[in-house]
């Protein structure tokens, strides 16, 4: 991809993070299952399995007492469902954090990004220019080499470049 997940885990394990009461990373992928979503939240807050065998309800308002006035960075990583009754029910234990936690969203839809209701906080990443992937490519392939030494090198990295369609995790 653009590089989406690895924006969102720099910004998760960067020191001023350190400053919110609470983390958690939940991957989401394609299937959205609330329940799961939900406990992974409360599972990855406390750094343990503390969901069990608790109910959705029970759940939720265990999560709900965990955050209570507390900041918390939450990533939401892949995310693809365009449900709003499950996100709705998704952020009802979460409308007791502090002031200052944020919720960071990955998704691939931008109409998912939209739905979370702050489309002015919508970034969208987009693939790198040929030039930019060029300059990515040249530092790791020629590292410590004088790249006017290996013309027919630089002919078949331009043509990788040309490739790799601007996604960085493809060079």
């Amino acid at each position: 991809g653009v590089g989406k997940t690895t924006l969102a885990r720099l910004v998760y394990n960067d020191d001023l993070a350190q400053n919110f009461d609470l983390k958690a990373w939940v991957c989401v992928t394609n299937v959205f299952d609330l329940e799961n979503i939900t406990k992974a939240i409360l599972n990855s807050v406390l750094n343990s399995d503390a969901s069990g065998s608790l109910d959705f309800q029970q759940v939720q308002r265990k999560l709900t007492d965990t955050l209570a006035g507390k900041t918390l960075l939450l990533i939401l990583d892949d995310v693809w469902n365009e449900n709003y009754c499950n996100w709705d029910r998704l952020r009802a234990p979460l409308s007791v954090v502090a002031k200052g936690s944020k919720v960071i969203v990955t998704t691939r839809n931008k109409n998912v990004a939209l739905m979370m209701g702050a489309p002015q906080n919508v970034h969208e990443i987009n693939p790198l220019s040929e030039d930019d992937c060029w300059s990515v490519f040249e530092k790791h392939a020629f590292e410590h080499r004088n790249i006017n030494d290996h013309p027919n090198l630089v002919s078949i990295g331009r043509k990788i470049v040309g490739k790799c369609g601007g996604l960085p995790l493809a060079l």
